[in-house]
C-alpha cells in the first residue's frame, strides 16, 4: 500500500554554498587518511546498486581550477549555475568568456561573482582540492561527469560539485534515509539501529546525515549490515561535525562513503543543515523518521523527500513522548506507520533477510511463513509496557519538576518508552542504592511508574501536539 503523497508542490530554493577563506577548525575534527581501519569482511554490495558502478573522469589542475571558480562563486544560485553550464558547456569556456557575454546570459552581477571567485585565494584553494584527492578513496564528481549520481542530478539545484571519501558506487545504491532526533531516546537508538542494520541486510544503503542521536545509530547499522552507509555532511569533506563521531566517519570512510558539497574547510553553520538534508532526501528512494519533536530538522527531511515522489515512513510511540510527536505528524499527514522492517521492505518488493526472519518466526512459536510474525518488533514488551503504564497513569500531572539531581538523571535516561532498570543504570551513572531512591521519591510523585516485565516507565505529560501539517508545504 503506496502512501498519501501530495505532488506538484515545488521544494523551497536554499541558497548555494559559498565560498571565502578556509576557516579554524577549533570546533571540528579532520579525517586523515593515514588511519588503519579494522573491520569484519562484508558481504557484496552488488544486490544494492541500480546501475553499473561508475569511476570519476580525471580532472587536470587546470580544469579543478576553474570547476572550483565556477561552483563556489559568491552569491550565484543553482539555476543560474546550470544556466551558465549551458551556455558556455563548461567552466573553462565559461571563463574566457567576456564579461558582456556573461551578462548576455545572466547577469552583469553574475560576471562580477565570477570574477570575483578568482580572486578568492582561488590557487591556495586548488592546491588544497589536489592534496585532498591524493586521500586514499577522495574523489570529486562534477555535474557534468557520467558518475554524477543520477537522483541528485535530478534536483531544481544540484550540487555542482561533490566531494566524496569512500564508495562513491554507493550514491548509485538503492538508498534509504533513516533520520530522527539528535536527542532520541534509548529506545529511539535501538530501533534506528535494529531498522537500519536489517533495511542494509535486505539490500538498501543506509543513508543519513552524521548527527549525534538517531543518524549515528542509523549509520551503525547500515554498517553492521550488507550494504553500508552513505553519510552526507554539512561540512567540507575533510572536516567531521560533530566531533565526537569522528571514528564513525573513519569508519564511514573505510567501508561506506562521505559527501559533501561545501568547499573544503568550510564549518558547520545552522544554514548548512536544510540544504544537507535535501540531498539526503534526494539520494534515497524513502526515508524513514525514527524519533522527531514537533520541530524537529529531520521533518524538514521527510517533506523534502515528499515533494520529490519518495516514499515517507514513520514509528510511532507513546501519545505522550514529545520525540514521537513528530512521527505521529507524519503519519497524519500520509506517511506509513512503520512497526518493523518489513514494513519498508514491502513497499520496495524486498523480503526480509533470512536469518532475522528465522529468528522472528521463531519468536512467533516457529509459526513458518507467516507474516504477523516477520512483523514482530524487537519491541513486543515495550508495547504491552506502554499499555500498562498508561492505566496506572494519572488523569494529570503538573507538578513542578524535580529538584533532586538524581531524579532528574533518571528521568532523562528513562525517556517515555518503558526500559529496564539494568538499562537505567547504565545510563543514568547513578549507583543502586541511590538509583533505587530516585525511583522510589518519582514514583511517590506520579513521575513514573514500574510497568510489566520489571520496567519502567515515565508518565509526565508530552506538550499539547501541533496541529500544523508537516510533510506538506505550507499553503
Amino acid at each position: 500500500m503506496k502512501m498519501r503523497r501530495m505532488r506538484g508542490i515545488s521544494m523551497p530554493r536554499i541558497a548555494p554554498p559559498a565560498i571565502g577563506r578556509a576557516p579554524a577548525r577549533t570546533a571540528l575534527s579532520s579525517i586523515s587518511d593515514d588511519e588503519n581501519f579494522i573491520m569484519a569482511p562484508r558481504a557484496s554490495l552488488a544486490a544494492a546498486f541500480e546501475g553499473r558502478l561508475m569511476s570519476p573522469q580525471a580532472l587536470t589542475p587546470a580544469a579543478l581550477r576553474a570547476w572550483l571558480q565556477f561552483a563556489h562563486a559568491p552569491g550565484l544560485s543553482p539555476a543560474v549555475l546550470q544556466l551558465l553550464l549551458a551556455a558556455f558547456g563548461s567552466p573553462e569556456a565559461l571563463l574566457r568568456a567576456s564579461d558582456e557575454a556573461i551578462a548576455t546570459v545572466s547577469s552583469p552581477a553574475a560576471a562580477q561573482a565570477v570574477r570575483m571567485s578568482e580572486r578568492d585565494d582561488l590557487d591556495t584553494r586548488t592546491a588544497a582540492a589536489l592534496a585532498w584527492l591524493d586521500g586514499p578513496g577522495n574523489v570529486l564528481v562534477t555535474l557534468s561527469d557520467p558518475a554524477y549520481p543520477p537522483r541528485l542530478r535530478d534536483l531544481h539545484d544540484p550540487p555542482p560539485l561533490l566531494y566524496v571519501k569512500g564508495g562513491l558506487e554507493l550514491l548509485h545504491a538503492r538508498g534509504l534515509a533513516v533520520v530522527g532526533s539528535r536527542h532520541a531516546t534509548p529506545q529511539g537508538l535501538a530501533d534506528a539501529t535494529q531498522f537500519a542494520r536489517t533495511l542494509s541486510d535486505a539490500g538498501l544503503t543506509i543513508v543519513s546525515g552524521l548527527a549525534l542521536g538517531i543518524d549515528g545509530a542509523a549509520h551503525r547499522g547500515g554498517l553492521d549490515g550488507r550494504s553500508g552507509t552513505v553519510a552526507v555532511i554539512a561540512t567540507g569533506a575533510d572536516l567531521v561535525y560533530p566531533a565526537r563521531h569522528r571514528a564513525l566517519a573513519h569508519e564511514i570512510a573505510a567501508h561506506g562513503a562521505i559527501v559533501s558539497e561545501w568547499p573544503l574547510g568550510t564549518p558547520a553553520r545552522a544554514a548548512h543543515f536544510p540544504q544537507r538534508n535535501r540531498l539526503i532526501a534526494a539520494l534515497a528512494i524513502g526515508a524513514l523518521v525514527v524519533e522527531a519533536a514537533p520541530r524537529s530538522g529531520s521533518l524538514i527531511t521527510a517533506r523534502l523527500a515528499n515533494e520529490l515522489g519518495r516514499d515517507v515512513f514513520a514509528i510511532p510511540g507513546s501519545i505522550h513522548a514529545p520525540l514521537a510527536q513528530g512521527c505521529h505528524a507524519l503519519i497524519r499527514d500520509g506517511a506509513k506507520l512503520t512497526a518493523a522492517p518489513l514494513d519498508v521492505l514491502e513497499e520496495y518488493g524486498l523480503d526480509e533477510p533470512a536469518a532475522r526472519a528465522t529468528s522472528g518466526a521463531m519468536r512467533a512459536g516457529n509459526q513458518g511463513s507467516n507474516t504477523d510474525a516477520l512483523r514482530e518488533p524487537e519491541t513486543a514488551g515495550i508495547a504491552q509496557a506502554n499499555r500498562t503504564a498508561a492505566t496506572t497513569a494519572p488523569a494529570s500531572i503538573k507538578a513542578a519538576p524535580p529538584g533532586n539531581p538524581s531524579e532528574r538523571a533518571v528521568l532523562a535516561a528513562l525517556g517515555y518508552g518503558p526500559v529496564t532498570y539494568k538499562w537505567l543504570a547504565e545510563h543514568s551513572g547513578l549507583s543502586d542504592d541511590v538509583l533505587h531512591g530516585a525511583l522510589l521519591a518519582l514514583e511517590l510523585a506520579g513521575r513514573v511508574a514500574s510497568v510489566a516485565g520489571g520496567r519502567f516507565a515515565r508518565l509526565d505529560a508530552a506538550p499539547t501536539p501541533s496541529t500544523r501539517g508537516v510533510l506538506h508545504s505550507p499553503a
